[in-house]
């Protein structure tokens, strides 16, 4: 099963207004370098999993943190907001064997600091409630 960061990485460059490109302005766990605005998914301590008598169910409540830097403030600022659209309420799809009965923000979006270079990074954090393709622990 993939780390849930793969999975949203997956679902925001399946969404064509983002523009974001796995590898080039879209990154899973390291925030490159270069380019400067880039968009970072970290995964990041969730909740436990859910208990059942049955051990056949398996829910996961996993969270992530997506980090926006940008040159210029307002637009980190409003792709970080977009990225938040894409994202909030969604519910009962399936993105690489895993079921996403749930994502919903864990906050509000929020500038985390500047970086060497002065550029603004912007950061947001999500709870995640998913069910893996096999429910066995």
């Amino acid at each position: 099963m993939n780390a849930p960061s793969v999975d949203i990485k997956d679902i925001l460059a399946a969404e064509s207004s983002l523009n974001l490109t796995y590898k080039t302005n879209l990154f899973i766990g390291k925030e490159e370098a270069t380019p400067s605005n880039v968009v970072t998914i970290f995964d990041t301590p969730g909740w436990g999993a859910m208990l059942f008598m049955d051990k056949t169910i398996r829910i996961e409540r996993p969270a992530i943190q997506i980090r926006v830097r940008n040159r210029r403030y307002t637009t980190g600022w409003n792709l970080l907001d977009a990225i938040r659209v894409v994202l909030q309420g969604r519910a009962h799809e399936t993105w690489n064997g895993a079921r996403y009965e749930l994502i919903v923000s864990a906050g509000d979006l929020s500038l985390l600091d500047w970086d060497e270079n002065t550029r603004p990074r912007f950061i947001l954090n999500f709870d995640l409630i998913r069910q893996p393709s096999t429910n066995s622990y």
